[in-house]
C-alpha cells in the first residue's frame, strides 16, 4: 500500500504562481512512476504531468512551458511547480503513484486561480 499526501494548493491570481507537494509513505519500494493529474467538477480526471524514477518527464500539452514535475531521489516526494497560472487551470489536483502496475491517489488539493 502506498499512502499520497498533497499540499501547496489555494487560491492565486492570474499569472500567478504554485508549487505543489505530495509526500509518499507505506511501501515506496518499487515506485516506478509519480505525477498529476487534476479534476473539475462533471469532467474526467485529466493527466497533468508525470516523472519516472529515471526523470523522464510528461506533460499535457496544456501545461508545457509553464509547469515543472520534479522529485526527490528516493521517489518519497513529488512537486509541480506551476507558473503563468490562468483560471483554466482551476481544478482539484491529485497525486499519482504507480507501483508494480497499481495506481495510488491521494485526496487532492484545491487550485482555484481567481482575480
Amino acid at each position: 500500500q502506498v499512502r499520497l499526501v498533497e499540499s501547496g494548493g489555494g487560491l492565486v491570481q492570474p499569472g500567478g504562481s504554485l508549487r505543489l507537494s505530495c509526500t509518499a509513505s507505506g511501501n515506496i519500494f518499487r515506485v516506478d512512476l509519480l505525477g498529476w493529474y487534476r479534476q473539475v467538477p462533471g469532467k474526467q480526471r485529466d493527466l497533468v504531468a508525470t516523472i519516472t524514477s529515471g526523470g523522464i518527464t510528461n506533460y499535457a500539452d496544456s501545461v508545457k512551458g509553464r509547469f515543472t514535475v520534479s522529485k526527490d531521489n528516493t521517489m518519497n516526494t513529488v512537486y509541480l511547480q506551476m507558473d503563468s497560472l490562468n483560471p483554466e487551470d482551476t481544478a482539484v489536483y491529485y497525486c499519482h503513484a504507480r507501483r508494480y502496475g497499481l495506481v495510488y491517489s491521494g485526496q487532492g488539493t484545491q487550485v482555484t486561480v481567481s482575480s
